[in-house]
């Protein structure tokens, strides 16, 4: 898979740190939001309803910052029940379940602590995109509505949500955004070619 096709949404998505008999310590939060408008910039971008259906979710990681030099503080493999993260797919998006070792793993012991005092709030995911759709093609301010992502391969809790506040998000937004430009580039190409074949049969229904 080419990483320049990888893109990353970091935003202040919702994550608790709770206890539970059966897992312990746990973080659970909704990382990916359908029909949510977010203002990426120069274009704003929705995940549509239904982008998850056929997503390739076998081998997800849990991380802090999209730091991939770490060791994952969970991995869901298959979403499996041996898994330490638990993914769940419905009508609003993606929420999971993040079983932390908190009493063997110190990086585990001190981001459930963050998130329990409120010190970490943001949720981010690593994804592809297979499937999206331009509207407002010619304004300054388009549409992007992602109709189908193809594979999540982490989540990321966050320390700073939004992108142009860290440089390893602003990183991520450099890529979403490259990747976001050719795919309008491409579309506004389609656009115009259409229309030149309708100059075309115009001019030719007139001879």
């Amino acid at each position: 898979m080419m990483m320049d096709k990888v893109e990353l949404r970091a935003f202040t998505f919702e994550v608790r740190a709770e206890q539970d008999e059966e897992h312990g310590n746990i973080l659970t939060g909704r990382p990916i939001v359908y029909d949510a408008r977010t203002d990426l910039g120069w274009y704003d971008e929705i995940i549509e309803k239904g982008a998850l259906m056929d997503t390739d979710l076998r081998d997800v990681r849990f991380l802090v910052n999209h730091n991939t030099d770490m060791i994952p503080l969970a991995r869901s493999r298959n979403n499996n029940a041996n898994s330490t993260m638990q993914m769940s797919v419905d009508d609003d998006g993606m929420a999971i379940r993040v079983d932390l070792d908190v009493e063997n793993n110190t990086e585990a012991k001190n981001l459930y602590s963050a998130v329990e005092r409120g010190d970490i709030d943001g949720m981010s995911f690593m994804f592809t995109v297979d499937g999206d759709r331009w509207d407002d093609i010619e304004s300054d301010h388009p549409m992007r509505t992602i109709t189908k992502i193809g594979k999540v391969m982490e989540v990321s809790a966050v320390t700073f949500p939004a992108y142009e506040q860290t440089s390893i998000s602003a990183r991520g937004l450099d890529c979403a955004l490259d990747n976001a430009k050719s795919s309008l580039d491409s579309v506004k190409a389609e656009a115009r070619a259409i229309e030149l074949k309708k100059q075309k049969i115009r001019i030719l229904s007139q001879i």
